[in-house]
């Protein structure tokens, strides 16, 4: 078997929505097909995978670099030793030939879309749900389909006002969701104060708000932020400060006692234990948002889980940003903590499968071979003309 070839598209998200440090309005993301010459169904199977928002679309370096050194390998050295399967951590090896060690930028992304694409493949030629390969090959045997989501919104629109985000946070809550998640740090301290008590006046017994600032603030800043919300019970203070200031996560974990989130613009395996390092984060009630989309993909993803683990920290601590299949699959068959959900943003690539809708905060994934794209009418629709 082989690889017969790797297709990539470049896809426009944009929106009008906007967080405390960018806005959605050119935002793209890269669609990947992985076409292999094995045969399920009467169809040739074919992996996909996708970029999480937040980071453009890696065309460029998906064609150019890291498309061809796939192709122009042997494509015995990409399988497994069954010789009946593509090896993911092959592939990833061989993406990864020629690269010097940091800048974990924007390959990261490209590298992690593709991944997403082979793990596909490789469970759909297994015929096997990937959450329940991952369980048996990485994870305790058994898959738990049962999977906390949070529906994150929130976010900044023109001239929407308190009215405007207490129907959004309603209609996620009247869904089934029991966490939300809000914008902060793109108006001033009062103003966020008062749109945050307005949601919190909205939630019932069982249900909890998480506030995130993208990065935005300064030490200082972040700090005031937390003062300021050390009153409120929130589920999480997201991302106060620049991803890589360490210094400033454990200065804020000094002063604000609740739960603290962050790790989602982390790109590797090295960058996530230096958070852990020296960040300050606490294994008993901080939340880690690692995105597998766009660092490196499930390959490193294992990796940071190992590291974890030899620091004391629990796979259940982690909650993937993203909110995409990839990440359930793997919160499903390695025992995370759960995952993001963008219940009305980033269509089709946000959401479940059709028909799958949460409960009590929870969702739960049907057993379609792959990572379940196939089960998302709109989202496959894309994916197939692509590979086409």
């Amino acid at each position: 078997m082989k690889i017969v070839r790797i297709v990539e598209s470049t896809r426009p998200i944009q929106s009008d929505i906007r967080n405390a440090y960018i806005d959605f309005s050119k935002m793209t993301l890269s669609v990947v097909a992985v076409v292999t010459d094995v045969v399920r169904d009467g169809r040739p199977v074919v992996g996909y995978g996708f970029n999480s928002n937040g980071r453009y679309g890696q065309g460029h370096l998906i064609r150019e670099r890291f498309v061809p050194r796939l192709m122009e390998a042997d494509p015995a050295s990409l399988l497994d030793d069954t010789g009946e399967n593509l090896d993911p951590h092959r592939i990833w090896a061989r993406m990864m030939t020629n690269e010097k060690p940091g800048g974990h930028g924007e390959r990261s992304v490209a590298v992690g879309t593709i991944d997403m694409a082979v793990w596909d493949a490789v469970a759909k030629i297994a015929e096997r749900p990937l959450h329940e390969l991952l369980a048996e090959r990485y994870g305790s045997g058994t898959a738990n389909p049962r999977v906390f989501v949070y529906a994150a919104g929130g976010y900044y629109y023109p001239g929407k006002g308190l009215d405007g985000l207490r129907e959004e946070m309603s209609r996620y809550l009247e869904r089934g969701y029991s966490v939300v998640k809000m914008k902060i740090g793109g108006a001033p301290l009062a103003e966020d104060c008062a749109r945050i008590e307005a949601v919190l006046k909205l939630l019932g017994p069982g249900r909890q708000l998480a506030v995130d600032a993208n990065g935005r603030f300064d030490l200082e800043t972040a700090v005031a932020y937390g003062r300021a919300l050390s009153a409120y019970p929130l589920f999480w203070y997201e991302e106060a400060g620049d991803p890589l200031d360490y210094d400033l996560q454990a200065r804020l974990g000094e002063v604000y006692a609740g739960p603290l989130a962050t790790g989602e613009n982390l790109f590797s395996m090295q960058d996530a234990r230096n958070l852990i390092r020296y960040g300050g984060m606490r294994p008993d009630r901080d939340w880690l948002q690692f995105d597998c989309a766009l660092s490196y993909g499930l390959v490193e993803y294992l990796r940071t889980l190992d590291m974890l683990r030899e620091h004391g920290w629990s796979p259940t601590r982690c909650v993937p940003h993203g909110g995409h299949q990839m990440s359930l699959a793997i919160a499903a068959g390695l025992g995370l903590g759960g995952n993001e959900s963008y219940p009305d943003l980033f269509q089709p690539f946000g959401g479940f499968p059709d028909g799958v809708r949460p409960h009590d905060g929870h969702v739960v994934l049907p057993a379609l071979p792959g990572i379940g794209f196939e089960g998302k009418a709109d989202l496959i629709s894309v994916m197939r003309e692509i590979a086409a």
